[in-house]
């Protein structure tokens, strides 16, 4: 590997060449079975057809524009997303962390336009994952990520999931500006939320005039099954949500929703991003959201979903010894395991088998929404076929 790449990335020792669908090819033909797609980026598979051709039409047109211009695509994507969810008002950007950083402005100049500027408080999550940039990781409930960057910046609270007294007095102090959760965390372990958990926190911050930001930039555009997780819940809609990943099908777009009394204090010079909602992203990401909205696409992950979680938990009955739980919503699930998990992903690829890490010693399957079902059974013998190989070196009892 490279000594001229800034050695941030513990990268593995396999170089890919090409992709199709749910599988990677290396210059030599090995072929893996892709459970990783981009870290639920590539929801509609490798060099999706769809895509190609929304990209290849568009390349020949406009690549770039500034924002100084109006860039109709921005306003197509806009109407779909706006009328698939809760929101009123869309910004692009190009990644997730572009997203949140919009949904963490946006709260704040929400409260500062109201004539409360001193309503900053943000509540996070312990295991909460939001992106890389200084405030995402302010925002997320991992310490390790802000380590050697200086003080924490003020206004970002952390709690339990479990502790719900605690996160009533949060959200009810006068200095809280917004409350950000994701309804299935991704990097934290795949924890899936309760509707009754989403209601409780949307009811208090209703009442106590505190915005409710979703992360769904892993869970959602069709991940579970559903456009967005939480919309297997009524009436837990939020006020802001980041979008991001799979939105564009692997081609780098994000996006902030909010209504529009959430996004009131985002006037002109509030906010800007000179990539953000381009040409050539936009005609790719309304290709993306047209293909992965239909309800036969939506209706495929949630089958394929429960086929993959009872298959998991079928081998995990099997192989008690390497597995501990399965859990997770969708097509965004997590395998807690006994062995290390970074460990279990190398026995993974050693099969051909592709698959994510995670919080809480966790492995996680993030499959495109498009797999097949011949794919899916096959993703389930190479998992299988992974617990025998790790069980085979674990040191056996006395």
């Amino acid at each position: 590997m490279s000594d001229k790449i800034m050695a941030v990335y513990n990268r593995a020792p396999v170089v890919f060449e090409r992709g199709e669908g749910a599988w990677l090819y290396t210059a030599d033909g090995d072929a893996y079975l892709d459970c990783v797609a981009g870290i639920a980026t590539n929801g509609l598979g490798h060099a999706n057809p769809i895509l190609i051709a929304a990209l290849t039409e568009q390349a020949g047109k406009i690549w770039h524009l500034s924002n100084i211009f109006r860039i109709p695509g921005q306003e197509e994507l806009a109407q779909r997303l706006t009328a698939n969810s809760f929101a009123d008002v869309v910004f692009f950007g190009n990644s997730g962390s572009e997203a949140i950083e919009c949904a963490l402005k946006t709260a704040r100049k929400f409260h500062a336009a109201n004539g409360q500027p001193e309503r900053i408080d943000v509540i996070g999550f312990a295991g909460s994952f939001h992106g890389r940039t200084y405030a995402a990781v302010n925002a997320s409930g991992n310490a390790a990520y802000i380590e050697g960057f200086g003080p924490r910046l003020p206004g970002y609270v952390q709690l339990g999931l479990d502790d719900m007294d605690a996160i009533a007095a949060a959200i009810a102090r006068p200095t809280t500006a917004a409350l950000i959760v994701e309804p299935v965390q991704g990097e934290g372990g795949a924890r899936a939320l309760s509707g009754e958990w989403l209601a409780e926190v949307r009811r208090r911050c209703t009442e106590a005039g505190v915005l409710l930001i979703y992360d769904e930039v892993q869970s959602g555009m069709g991940r579970t099954g559903k456009l967005f997780a939480h919309q297997w819940f009524p009436g837990t809609e939020p006020d802001i949500m980041a979008v991001a990943k799979a939105l564009g099908g692997g081609f780098p777009v994000g996006a902030c929703l909010a209504t529009a009394e959430a996004a009131k204090g985002m006037i002109f010079g509030a906010h800007g991003s000179t990539f953000g909602g381009n040409p050539l992203a936009m005609a790719v990401a309304i290709a993306a959201f047209d293909e992965i909205a239909r309800p036969d696409t939506l209706a495929h992950a949630a089958a394929l979903a429960e086929d993959l979680s009872r298959g998991l938990r079928d081998i995990a009955g099997r192989y008690g010894d390497v597995i501990v739980d399965v859990r997770g919503k969708g097509l965004l699930i997590g395998v807690k395991l006994v062995t290390n998990n970074r460990d279990f992903m190398a026995a993974a690829r050693d099969q051909r088998l592709l698959v994510a890490g995670g919080g809480d010693n966790c492995v996680r399957l993030l499959p495109p929404l498009n797999m097949t079902q011949d794919d899916a059974a096959e993703a389930l013998r190479r998992f299988e076929a992974t617990c025998a190989a790790v069980r085979a070196t674990q040191p056996k009892a006395a």
